[in-house]
């Protein structure tokens, strides 16, 4: 079943002035709090434009800016930077709790072949999850990794999308 969207969530070519975008999402502390797997330190404007300019040089990474209208909400990726293939999104706050995450994430895993697809998320992260249980990933296990947000030791449930 595929969720409804937002009509106004659209996906693009992640463009180089997205980035400044991603950078002021990305110092929000209780987005960080929630995301709980973020960078060491999120205000750091040269280490953020390090990962990204890795990010679109890699041939292997697809990543597209989510739109909501005119607005940079966000953006969605996929990559394997710890074996197997897994998404990964990140929305501004001020985006938070539309529908435009579910949108965005469904939009993209129709538009991707690869599958098996992983997604994780921290266990407390309830909105997450339910993102990826409306774009029909599945519980497949649980981990646990440190939080640079956090300071600690979180636990994360990982899911899958097959087929």
């Amino acid at each position: 079943m595929t969720p409804s969207h937002p009509t106004q969530v659209q996906l693009r070519k992640t463009e180089p002035e997205d980035l400044s975008v991603f950078f002021e999402q990305q110092r929000d502390p209780a987005a960080n709090v929630m995301a709980a797997f973020t960078s060491q330190n999120p205000y750091d404007r040269q280490a953020f434009d390090a990962h990204w300019a890795k990010v679109l040089a890699d041939p292997k990474i697809v990543v597209r800016t989510i739109l909501y209208g005119e607005n940079v909400a966000g953006y969605v990726l996929h990559h394997s930077w710890f074996g197997d293939p897994e998404v990964s999104y990140w929305l501004g706050r001020e985006f938070w709790g539309q529908g435009i995450a579910t949108a965005a994430l469904d939009e993209f895993v129709h538009q991707q072949a690869l599958r098996p697809l992983f997604g994780r998320v921290a266990k407390d992260n309830i909105a997450s999850r339910r993102v990826l249980e409306k774009c029909c990933f599945v519980y497949f296990g649980e981990d646990k990794g440190f939080s640079n947000a956090r300071g600690e030791e979180v636990e994360e449930l990982i899911f899958v999308l097959k087929g």
